[in-house]
């Protein structure tokens, strides 16, 4: 009955120049004054403890509180259209492995009060420099291992069972539908940065359908990332950000001067063709083709784009966040930072 959705998803980024922005010791902007606090609903706890109850009225009470994101958990998040909603609940409720699910989902979270605090913080960043940016609703829910971080019209979700921790027991049983390189990061420290990004990605900074060539996705995912380090806590690693290994993060570090000129001496930053350049912007265990032994890391078009976008806003200090992201001149941001990795000794 569950099914895969098409994740939308979404990154995010800031700058803080000192003679434009009222700062903290930290280098991010004083926010404390905004009046903001964001509270995750718990679906899943609605939704079970109903169980054994009146299913009719079960069915209307959620559909009640829950408006929007209730109907898409019914006919797409573990349902379809050809189920009635009754039938989607009594389907859940007779399920044990769901249940089971649902009683180690309340062990690893009986409350979410540090991601509540986390994404108060990220938000209120969001409404410092974009104080009209909506702020949807935030559920909690068990998606069936379906996706992370769906985004509806009024609603952000968080599929909590989606983050378990690497070592939970749930996930080596699913190696064949979710790949170990992936389950690895399905932990709680990951929920504040995923919802953030795909967020931000979804209602602040859609990739424009024309931006086709290598070096224009690298930028548009490099001015996410780049925004990520400005509403993330100061001491979050680059690794959670962009979903590393630290190991994986080490090694861009060590080749950044030959990935790029690898880029460059293939032709590859005007390439259009999305199936030559897929491989530089796709998640995977490593980049194909590239490093010894299957060590590289992978998405490492994203990577780079997060690199040439730093140094762009450290080599024009001028430049505020609003015109960076607004700016969708992905060759003018590359010439104007000076990108050139040196090797490192």
């Amino acid at each position: 009955m569950i099914q895969l959705l098409k994740l939308r998803q979404s990154y995010l980024f800031f700058l803080c120049a000192a003679l434009f922005f009222s700062c903290t010791n930290s280098g991010k902007p004083d926010v404390s004054k905004i009046d903001l606090a964001i509270k995750v609903e718990r679906f899943d706890q609605d939704l079970y403890q109903h169980r054994g109850k009146d299913i009719k009225l079960t069915d209307s009470l959620l559909h009640k509180k829950y408006g929007a994101f209730y109907e898409d958990f019914i006919t797409k998040m573990v349902g379809n259209d050809n189920y009635t909603s009754l039938e989607v609940l009594q389907g859940i409720y007779e399920d044990k492995a769901y249940t089971d699910l649902n009683k180690e989902v309340d062990s690893v979270f009986p409350d979410l009060n540090k991601v509540e605090t986390d994404l108060t913080q990220a938000f209120k960043y969001i409404k410092y420099y974009y104080p009209k940016a909506p702020i949807r609703r935030f559920i909690g829910f068990l998606s069936g291992f379906a996706y992370q971080t769906p985004i509806g019209d009024d609603y952000a979700g968080i599929g909590l069972d989606m983050f378990l921790g690497k070592d939970s027991k749930f996930y080596g049983a699913l190696v064949k539908s979710i790949p170990l390189y992936m389950s690895k990061r399905f932990t709680p420290e990951y929920i504040v940065p995923r919802v953030s990004e795909y967020y931000v990605r979804e209602n602040l900074f859609k990739e424009r359908d024309q931006d086709r060539s290598l070096l224009a996705k690298m930028v548009y995912n490099g001015k996410i990332l780049y925004f990520m380090d400005q509403i993330m806590p100061d001491n979050m690693p680059d690794s959670i950000k962009i979903g590393y290994t630290q190991k994986q993060l080490d090694w861009c570090k060590s080749f950044e001067t030959e990935l790029w000129a690898y880029y460059l001496e293939s032709n590859l930053l005007y390439e259009t063709d999305y199936a030559k350049i897929q491989v530089f912007l796709s998640e995977g265990p490593f980049t194909p083709g590239l490093g010894e032994r299957n060590e590289s890391a992978p998405k490492l078009g994203i990577w780079t784009g997060w690199q040439i976008v730093r140094k762009y806003m450290k080599e024009n200090p001028e430049v505020t966040l609003q015109q960076l992201m607004a700016d969708t001149d992905a060759q003018t941001i590359l010439t104007k930072s000076k990108y050139k990795p040196k090797p490192t000794k």
